[in-house]
């Protein structure tokens, strides 16, 4: 894990890692949140985190905004 935070809408706190999976496109999620359902991939920036959340008919990413707040690195 290389850092949490806690997603304003529901308060939910979540825990990050590096993305280095060969398969995806780690420039554009380089990050993997941790969920208790598994995992997802995401852009955690200082302030909103970009999470893929599904995918389309043509295999682009579904992606959601989510605010954050107490975002901390480790």
């Amino acid at each position: 894990m290389i850092g949490s935070f806690i997603e304003k809408d529901v308060n939910g706190q979540h825990e990050y890692s590096l993305n280095q999976e060969e398969m995806t496109n780690s420039w554009e999620f380089p990050h993997i949140l941790h969920t208790n359902d598994g995992f997802r991939y995401a852009k955690v920036l200082k302030t909103v985190a970009y999470i893929a959340v599904d995918e389309d008919a043509y295999g682009r990413p579904v992606v959601e905004k989510w605010f954050i707040k107490q975002h901390r690195e480790y």
